[in-house]
């Protein structure tokens, strides 16, 4: 078992940023990929981005490609995502998710999940 506990969400207006922290207990940390999903209301729970858990590629949805990063600390078993440049419609639950599929987009390859940070950002 994997536990993963988010924070760092908030409200920021548009153009700002945001750190969002995934902490990690149970299970070596450092053997899963790591995703961040998002589910606005309405909508379907959506991808973010995924980091792997050996070399640290990353890989990014389209819609925050060169806005977001996306990192991993083992050490510290957490995860991150950096989101600068920040819009309105980025405004939904953000979810961290661990998975032993590297490379994972879709969140039915995830294995663990956390109970999510809400991230509003106002025009």
């Amino acid at each position: 078992q994997v536990q993963l506990v988010e924070s760092g969400g908030g409200l920021v207006r548009a153009g700002g940023s945001l750190t969002l922290s995934c902490a990690a207990s149970g299970r070596t940390f450092s053997n899963y990929g790591v995703g961040w999903f998002r589910q606005a209301p309405g909508k379907e729970r959506e991808f973010v981005a995924t980091i792997n858990s050996g070399r640290g590629y990353s890989t990014y949805a389209d819609s925050v490609k060169g806005r977001f990063t996306i990192s991993r600390d083992n050490a510290l078993n957490t995860g991150f995502l950096q989101m600068n440049r920040l819009k309105p419609e980025d405004t939904a639950v953000y979810y961290c998710a661990a998975a032993t599929t590297q490379w994972a987009l879709s969140a039915s390859q995830y294995d663990y999940w956390g109970q999510g940070t809400q991230v509003t950002v106002s025009s």
